[in-house]
């Protein structure tokens, strides 16, 4: 029960990557949009036309399903914030607990400055092996639910189990 909870927030989080991918594309690098996956679907929160919302991921699962699994993973991911985040506050730990103070802060500057570096190529291999799932086999969009005066929606999906998959 609770690993096809987390598979289904882990479907629904690459199906919000791979939307909010094509709203960008359309809509362009200046939009502002925060995304939210649940057991149930995604939350998007932002000004989006409602309309273009639904082509999206509509869109989306489309190319989720044909097997186009490179739009589960993005750098806009909170994944790779909080990757970075854990990593530079680690190895700035690491480096400032020891004994001797000679150098802490530069070493602590270095690191973190490492700890930055690795975390973008580290950010993404842990969406595509942790956090998201782009099998989306017998996934569908059931609805898109306007809440907040048409700055946030849920978009709300459903998936049949087929047969000889899990």
């Amino acid at each position: 029960m609770l690993n096809e909870f987390v598979t289904n927030i882990r479907r629904n989080h690459a199906l919000e990557h791979a939307t909010v991918s094509l709203l960008l594309g359309r809509l362009g690098p200046d939009m502002r949009v925060v995304g939210r996956a649940s057991s149930d679907g995604f939350f998007l929160y932002g000004d989006i036309p409602g309309e273009l919302l639904g082509q999206c991921a509509q869109e989306a699962l489309t190319r989720l399903q044909r097997g186009e699994a490179f739009w589960a993973v993005t750098p806009h991911c909170g994944t790779n914030i909080a990757t970075t985040g854990v990593l530079a506050g680690l190895s700035t730990l690491a480096v400032t607990s020891g004994p001797g103070n000679k150098d802490r802060v530069s070493r602590a500057i270095l690191v973190s400055m490492l700890a930055v570096v690795v975390a973008q190529p580290l950010g993404r291999l842990i969406q595509r092996h942790l956090t998201t799932s782009a099998d989306l086999a017998g996934t569908e969009i059931v609805a898109i639910e306007p809440r907040g005066n048409g700055r946030f929606y849920k978009v709300r999906t459903r998936r049949q189990v087929l047969p000889g998959r899990t």
